[in-house]
């Protein structure tokens, strides 16, 4: 350090250079502030700082210089035990003397607890250090307590105060948890301070299961529910995992349920209960073993060439594994792995949920549905698929003639069967026909059809015409013919029957050739002899008998028959001659007679032959069986009834009835019926309800009465259907076994009917409890030993629609 003192100058006397500093000596604690003034007198053209390492203090976060002329001032911030030293403040004069003051700084560290943790945390068992990092200078002394006693070794022989002044605990429990205290000391100081250390012990989870293994069947809506129990501390959490994956929500300590509702499948195999917490980790695995109903996964739908193999696969699963077995929808026949059939054609193989069903040869009879079925203990399913066959093209028809001539058009169709559909063209002598036609052809096509339209203008249309029908599996032909038609031949054996005054009836039998072409009706020619007029009369369609009408009574007629087909009308049949039958008077009436309402009875009136003339009106004359004199009464002829009243009751009437005509009057046709009694109120009363109305009330007065019938025997006899209903709802004892426990004697037996379907029965069943209630005999069923006792088993009875009984035994033993 420079002298402090006075410069002389020879020509110039100025103050001497002096500097100062504000403090001498200075204690800082760490982290404490602090500032330092140097003060210089005179003219110092420089004030600088420097740090105990003699390095210039530049201005930095920590330290900071505010220099003005003759006066500098440096801040420490948050002193640490490095800065502590001496520092210097020089000052310099334009001439370059310097004179410097300095300043010593002492850093003390205060007792200080860094980063002390509360509460921490140890695993049961292991060893425990309890951290109190705690510093100060000097260094403290530290001691610990626990329960406001010191800890030490002569009363804790597994608790130690480390070197670090950290409190070792060995082989911890939960004995051990508490509140601990640190508590640090500066003797030299007298500073003194504390800290609460909160101590967790830590006991690692404790999983147990009830039950390990479930066992559940898929898609019946089920549920299963897993169920741990754990303990620890701090309380676990507990997790249900599957495949490494969470299901559900964490669930803290105690009594965790994993439920799975409508158990599917995919469901089943290992879940795993998974109980953590800060001591550590333990794992369960439970097993849930998901039977499946047997289900076909895949089956489909096959297509085979005729004359070929099929293979048709159905794979199915479910657990356990389903036996597959096979059956034709079109007859029913099974097929079973391992079993050919008859004719060796179908066989089944098949393994592990698969089976295959080899059909050789395979034929058209084979086509439509097969269908597989998946059987095991816990069900089936069964599902369908079709055997399509593709064939080459068969032709469905063979008629190949086909008749026409000049100028008419005549349709030749060609019908095919073939899958797939075939393309079909038609051919004549080697050229083939467009589709577009000519002149004279035209080609219709539709799905397994193709018509030619001939219109024959000349002979060299008619001839040799070829069908040709084409698709992947092969081609077909068929060869037509159209051949030049004719008229018909004559019809033969005209007979007439059924000739009446105005009617005749003409049979004959049909010609022996129809010219190629069908018949389209029959022309009946007839007229009366002498004229030259013929009279036209068509057959309706092909049929061989004709009526002719409008004939006039007792005259010669003529008659003739020609066929009519499309190429025109053939040759007449040899002349027939008959005659109608003369005018007379009617046949006698028939008669069917109904009563009427009240004091009435209607006749009716069937008309009979006329006698050529219509019936004018019918004379009925009716009176009693004890009465001389006739009632007359005139129904007109176009009437088919006739009303006779007022009548007398309980009375048996005579009635003769005679139908006219211009001609005259037919035989009589006689008639009796009887009129009943007169009916009294009720049955008036009755009468106007109606059938049905009446059975129902019949029905109803029934029911009524066996319904009271059934409750006397309820109350009398402690039998019947209402005291079986009383007995089944409200008496649930128990039936005992063995002889030793008889029943009451003389009880009686009840009797409970099970009928599935009453519908007719109602009254048959209703009938059977009146009469079993109106018995006076009581059912006593005799044990082995002779006694009389009843057996405690329920009889029991169905009525079924067809009124057939059965009746079932339950539990009665031999």
């Amino acid at each position: 350090m420079a002298p402090v003192g006075l410069s002389f100058y020879v020509f110039k006397v100025t103050t001497a250079l002096q500097i100062s500093i504000s403090l001498n000596k200075v204690e800082l604690s760490v982290g404490e502030s602090k500032f330092f003034i140097c003060t210089a007198i005179g003219e110092p053209v420089r004030l600088e700082w420097y740090n105990p390492q003699g390095e210039l203090i530049m201005p930095s976060k920590r330290m900071s210089l505010h220099t003005e002329t003759s006066r500098s001032r440096l801040i420490i911030y948050n002193a640490i035990v490095q800065d502590a030293g001496i520092y210097r403040c020089e000052a310099a004069d334009a001439s370059g003397h310097t004179v410097e003051a300095s300043v010593v700084l002492e850093i003390y560290q205060r007792l200080t607890f860094r980063d002390v943790q509360s509460p921490q945390e140890f695993r049961h068992g292991e060893m425990a250090e309890v951290v109190c990092d705690v510093i100060s200078s000097p260094v403290p002394t530290v001691v610990w307590y626990y329960q406001d006693r010191e800890i030490t070794e002569e009363h804790h022989s597994r608790f130690r105060v480390l070197a670090n002044n950290n409190l070792q605990i060995q082989q911890v429990t939960k004995v051990d948890e508490g509140v601990y205290r640190c508590e640090a000391s500066v003797e030299a100081r007298g500073e003194i301070d504390f800290v609460d250390i909160a101590v967790v012990v830590n006991v690692p989870p404790v999983l147990s299961v009830f039950q390990q293994s479930f066992n559940s069947t898929a898609d019946y809506q089920e549920s299963v529910t897993f169920t741990c129990i754990t303990s620890g501390s701090p309380d676990p959490m507990v997790t249900w995992h599957r495949y490494g994956l969470a299901q559900g929500w964490p669930i803290l300590g105690g009594r965790s349920m994993l439920t799975i509702r409508n158990i599917r499948q995919a469901d089943g195999g290992t879940y795993t209960c998974r109980a953590t917490n800060k001591a550590g980790l333990e794992e369960r695995e439970l097993f849930l073993k998901v039977f499946v109903q047997p289900h076909i996964i895949q089956l489909k739908n096959v297509t085979a060439v005729e004359g070929s193999a099929a293979m048709i696969s159905c794979v199915a699963e479910g657990e356990p594994l389903p036996d597959i077995s096979w059956r034709r929808a079109s007859d029913g026949q099974a097929f079973v792995d391992g079993v050919k059939s008859q004719d060796g054609r179908f066989e089944v193989r098949g393994r592990h949920g698969k089976s295959v069903l080899t059909i050789s040869g395979v034929k058209l009879s084979d086509l439509g549905r097969f269908d597989c079925e998946a059987l095991s203990r816990i069900g089936g399913h069964q599902k369908s698929m079709f055997l399509d066959i593709e064939y080459i093209p068969k032709f469905l028809t063979n008629y190949t003639i086909y008749y026409s001539w000049e100028e008419n058009p005549v349709n030749i169709s060609c019908y095919v069967m073939s899958n797939p559909p075939a393309t079909m063209l038609w051919r004549r002598e080697r050229f083939t026909i467009s589709a577009e036609g000519t002149f004279n052809t035209r080609v219709h096509s539709a799905e397994g059809k193709s018509v030619l339209e001939v219109t024959p203008m000349s002979d060299r249309d008619f001839g040799r015409y070829n069908c040709t029908a084409r698709n992947n599996i092969g081609v077909r032909y068929q060869e037509f013919i159209l051949a030049q038609a004719d008229v018909p031949s004559n019809p033969y054996s005209v007979r007439l029957s059924a000739v009446s005054q105005r009617l005749a009836t003409v049979t004959f039998m049909k010609p022996d050739s129809h010219g190629g072409v069908p018949i389209s009706y029959y022309l009946v020619q007839y007229k009366e002899v002498g004229s030259l007029d013929w009279r036209d009369a068509k057959s309706h369609s092909v049929q061989t008998t004709v009526v002719l009408t409008g004939l006039e009574p007792n005259t010669t007629y003529e008659v003739r028959i020609a066929a009519v087909n499309g190429k025109g009308q053939g040759e007449f049949s040899r002349t027939e001659s008959f005659q109608t039958l003369p005018i007379r008077e009617p046949s006698p009436p028939a008669v069917h007679g109904q009563r009427g309402m009240g004091k009435a009875y209607r006749l009716g009136l069937i008309k009979q032959d006329d006698g050529g003339m219509p019936i004018v009106e019918y004379i009925v004359k009716y009176k009693t069986d004890k009465e001389e004199q006739w009632m007359t009464k005139l129904v007109p002829g176009a009437n088919d009834f006739a009303m006779l009243q007022p009548l007398q009751w309980n009375t048996r009437y005579e009635v003769e009835i005679t139908a006219r005509n211009v001609k005259g009057l037919s035989e009589p046709t006689f008639y009796q019926f009887f009129m009943p009694q007169k009916p009294d109120i009720t049955e008036s009363l009755f009468s106007g309800l109606g059938l049905g109305a009446v059975v129902g009330l019949g029905l109803g007065a029934l029911l009524l009465l066996l319904v009271l019938v059934d409750i006397s025997c309820f109350f009398l006899r402690h039998c019947g259907l209402l005291m079986c209903i009383t007995r089944t709802l409200c008496s649930k004892k128990t039936t005992t076994s063995g002889k030793g426990k008889d029943m009451e004697e003389g009880k009686a037996l009840y009797i409970c009917f099970d009928f599935y379907t009453m519908h007719n029965s109602h009254l048959f069943f209703l009938l059977f409890v009146f009469l079993f209630c109106s018995s006076n005999r009581k059912l006593p069923l005799k044990e082995e030993n002779g006694k009389e006792s009843l057996k405690p088993d329920t009889i029991e009875i169905k009525v079924h629609s067809d009124n057939s009984i059965h009746t079932k035994l339950d539990d009665i033993k031999e």
